[in-house]
């Protein structure tokens, strides 16, 4: 249901850390220009842990509105609670999105059959589209591929974003259920061989400043166009890792900053990138070939 380069969307915000819809509105407009797949909002790098509830529903109703169903819509409404998950996910779907991203609670550490019966629970009391979301370098919780297969039964979970770094671990979630479940990465560096392995896209960081490129990446690759997936994954590979050297999303978003895409803001305990790190993403940038669009 959803493929191709799936942009985690960064939360523009002003120096005060309000959220910055005029930004926004132009960021929207900017994806769509460049061919993003969808958007992914409110989710890790979206800053979702940090905004209120009132500000996640507004930013949710906002960015439906814009979008206006041109390309797909999907809000991170995963709680640490099985009910709090429920009611976020719900009032996501009354909002129109086209799906919802749904994280493993973190620092609850469910077991195994904690985490079939909390999602399947949400499955059941929320109609929408559902991706299951593992990253357990952010929760301290790692959904098991047969865990994931056995909730690949419930009809209205369609994907999984796998974000553990492993390709042993996405080939076995591409055996066990890939006919079933859309996989996708969430991890940039490796995105390119789990779609040539029969994974279905990326939810993407580094599509925040290289839409285009990804979408162009995930296009060929999906095609199985290796040659091709291999000559754009390469122009992006120091990018993929320099967005990684400050926790995400602190180097994006400074790096959307230097395109004039979005304003400095961002919420604590986030802060903005250090300089030590400056040189290092906008060289970066400029092997990926953007380099006109950096305001260094």
């Amino acid at each position: 249901m959803f493929h191709g380069s799936l942009v985690a969307l960064v939360t523009p915000m002003d120096e005060e850390s309000n959220i910055d819809y005029t930004s926004l509105e132009r960021l929207i407009a900017f994806h769509i220009e460049q061919k993003s797949d969808g958007l992914v909002i409110a989710g890790t790098t979206g800053e979702g842990a940090t905004l209120t509830d009132e500000e996640i529903n507004k930013l949710i109703h906002f960015v439906v509105r814009k979008v206006d169903s041109r390309i797909p819509v999907i809000a991170g409404t995963g709680a640490n609670s099985t009910h709090k998950t429920i009611d976020k996910t719900f009032n996501a779907m009354e909002m129109g999105v086209d799906g919802c991203l749904l994280m493993t609670p973190a620092y609850i550490k469910p077991t195994q059959e904690g985490l079939y019966q909390h999602f399947k629970a949400v499955s059941e009391a929320v109609p929408v589209p559902q991706i299951l979301y593992n990253v357990p370098t952010r929760t301290a919780c790692d959904m098991l591929p047969e865990t994931v297969a056995r909730l690949a039964d419930c009809s209205n979970i369609i994907g999984i974003k796998e974000a553990v770094h492993d390709r042993a671990r996405y080939l076995q979630l591409i055996e066990l259920c890939g006919s079933r479940l859309s996989i996708l990465s969430g991890d940039d560096s490796s995105c390119k061989d789990l779609m040539l392995a029969g994974g279905k896209g990326v939810i993407s960081v580094t599509a925040n400043v290289a839409p285009k490129l990804m979408h162009d990446m995930a296009e060929a690759a999906l095609q199985g166009n290796k040659a091709k997936a291999d000559e754009l994954d390469n122009k992006m590979q120091a990018l993929h890792h320099a967005l990684g050297v400050q926790t995400n999303p602190i180097p994006v978003k400074w790096a959307a900053h230097q395109m004039k895409l979005i304003r400095a803001g961002i919420r604590l305990p986030l802060t903005v990138l250090s300089k030590e790190y400056h040189n290092t993403v906008l060289q970066a940038m400029q092997e990926a070939g953007i380099k006109e669009e950096v305001n260094a």
